[in-house]
C-alpha cells in the first residue's frame, strides 16, 4: 500500500501570509463599536472575543520572529486592545506582517515551548489563522466577504496538515457539512468547524 500523498506545501510560507493580512484588513474596516457585541461563528465569542484572541495571536505569531521563541502565556490585554480592538488588530497584521517580511528578521525554526518549529511553518500557520479569522469577523460584520479563491486553494492544501482531524478538538470543531459546489472560501471554513450557511453558529 502506498502512503497518501501529502498536501501541496509553498516552499515560502510568508508568501501565503501577505495576502491573508491583506483581506483581514480589508474586512476588518467595517468593525464599529456599536457591532462589537454581534454573534461570531466562534461559538460564544462575540465579536469584541474574537478580536481580542485574534490579536493575542498576532502577538505570540510577531513574538516568535521577533524574539526566535513563543511563550506559553498570553500578554497582559494592553488599552489600545481594551479601548479600540479594531484598530489594535489592524496594528498587529501589519507588524506581524513587517516581521516576516523585513530585513533581518529571517529565522530557520522558532521555538515554541521546548520544540523547534520551522519558520515557513509557522507563517503557513499564521495565514490561515488570519485568513480564517477575517472570515469570522466578515461574517459577524454582515458582510460575507469570501477568503480570495487562490489564497483561500492554497490554504486549503495545507489545512489538514496544519489542523488534523485527530486531536483538533477543543481549538477547532469538527468540520461542518457543505455542498459540493461551495468555493474554496467556504470549503476552508467548513473543514474549520464554521458552518457557511447563514447563521454563525460554529465554533472556533
Amino acid at each position: 500500500m502506498t502512503p497518501a500523498a501529502r498536501p501541496a506545501w509553498p516552499a515560502d510560507g510568508t508568501r501565503l501570509l501577505e495576502p491573508s493580512v491583506s483581506y483581514a484588513l480589508r474586512v476588518v474596516l467595517a468593525v464599529t463599536p456599536e457591532i462589537l457585541p454581534r454573534p461570531t461563528p466562534c461559538r460564544e465569542w462575540d465579536l469584541r472575543m474574537l478580536l481580542r484572541h485574534a490579536c493575542e495571536s498576532l502577538a505570540a505569531f510577531g513574538e516568535g520572529i521577533e524574539a526566535g521563541r513563543v511563550g506559553l502565556d498570553p500578554a497582559a490585554e494592553d488599552e489600545d486592545l481594551a479601548a479600540d480592538p479594531a484598530r489594535a488588530f489592524r496594528d498587529r497584521a501589519c507588524q506581524l506582517l513587517d516581521a516576516w517580511t523585513g530585513p533581518g528578521h529571517q529565522r530557520p525554526a522558532v521555538d515554541i515551548a521546548g520544540c523547534p518549529l520551522e519558520a515557513s511553518l509557522m507563517a503557513a500557520a499564521a495565514a490561515l489563522e488570519v485568513a480564517v479569522h477575517g472570515w469570522d469577523i466578515s461574517r459577524a460584520c454582515g458582510q460575507r466577504q469570501p477568503i480570495p479563491r487562490a489564497l483561500a486553494i492554497d490554504l486549503l492544501a495545507i489545512a489538514p496538515v496544519l489542523v488534523p482531524r485527530a486531536g483538533r478538538h477543543p481549538l477547532f470543531a469538527a468540520p461542518a457539512a457543505v455542498a459540493a459546489t461551495a468555493g474554496p472560501s467556504d470549503q476552508l471554513a467548513a473543514f474549520l468547524g464554521r458552518s457557511p450557511g447563514p447563521a454563525p453558529t460554529s465554533a472556533r
